[in-house]
């Protein structure tokens, strides 16, 4: 699988969704970060529709992802109706 993901990406994730580059313990940015992650392994998926260990990633990142919005739905309501605006995702 290619490299995707590099430090300024990240960096620049975490300072649209968490705050500042440094707060990467943010729910906001851990949950922006792994719907970039999927995307990625969507488009590799598409290309490449027999590569299982990536498939397996992506439906474990996708797992996480479920739980890191359910659990910020409990806790900010508003920000989690926000966030799933800003990314384009439906829950």
């Amino acid at each position: 699988m290619p490299v995707y993901l590099t430090q300024e990406k990240m960096d620049e994730i975490f300072t649209e969704y968490g705050g500042s580059a440094q707060n990467t313990g943010s729910t906001e940015g851990q949950i922006a970060l792994f719907t970039y992650r999927i995307k990625s392994l969507s488009d590799h998926l598409r290309q490449h529709p027999k590569d299982h260990s990536s498939r397996k990633a992506l439906l474990s990142l996708v797992g996480s992802r479920g739980k890191m919005l359910n659990y910020l739905k409990r806790k900010d309501l508003e920000g989690y109706r926000s966030l799933i605006g800003k990314l384009g995702i439906r829950k």
